[in-house]
């Protein structure tokens, strides 16, 4: 069976982790890029200002 990455999150403190998806335009190309973390629910507003 495989395993499933959901298990892994539903820690004590995986609950308060959210995943952003932030879109970026390459420098060297022009080409959109995709950049995905999880973070802490409480730094998503500050991670999306950077």
């Amino acid at each position: 069976m495989a395993k499933k990455t959901v298990a892994t999150l539903q820690s004590k403190d995986g609950r308060s982790y959210t995943k952003v998806i932030k879109m970026f335009k390459s420098p060297k190309t022009g080409a959109y890029a995709f950049d995905e973390k999880m973070i802490p629910a409480d730094m998503v507003k500050e991670y999306m200002k950077q």
